[in-house]
Formats: C-alpha cells, structure tokens, sequence
C-alpha cells in the first residue's frame, strides 16, 4: 500500500461511497481505481481489432476446446 495525500471533491468523493458501497474513503478510492483500471483495459480490446494483433480461426479454436461439465 501507498499512503498519500489527496485533494479531492468532497461532493464526488461521498458519491464514490455511497456507488461503492465501501465503509471508508480509502476503500471506496481504491475499488473506483480498480473499475477505471479494468475498465479502460476492456476498451483496449476494441482497439486492437482489426489490427492483426490475433490471427488464428476461431471457429476452429472452439471445436478443440472440450466441453464443460455444468
């Protein structure tokens, strides 16, 4: 953990508490990092299509894959 000092909005910041359901400041902060985080990772892969960053044949791909048990 890194502890530091922050300005932040006061009104943004309850609203974080009361989205996050979080009991401190701290830990509403830290899960609002993590969905940004996550967030703008999964935009990413929105970027990459059509850049030949993966090839392969999908189809082909799911046929090998064994079935799950459920």
């Amino acid at each position: 953990m890194k502890r530091t000092n922050l300005v932040l909005d006061a009104n943004l910041l309850k609203e974080t508490v009361q989205a996050t359901g979080k009991k401190t400041y701290s830990e509403a902060v830290s899960e609002a990092m993590r969905e940004y985080v996550r967030k703008r990772k999964f935009a990413r892969i929105f970027e990459l299509q059509g850049s030949g960053a993966w090839s392969g044949d999908l189809d082909e791909m799911r046929a090998s894959k064994p079935k799950r048990k459920r």
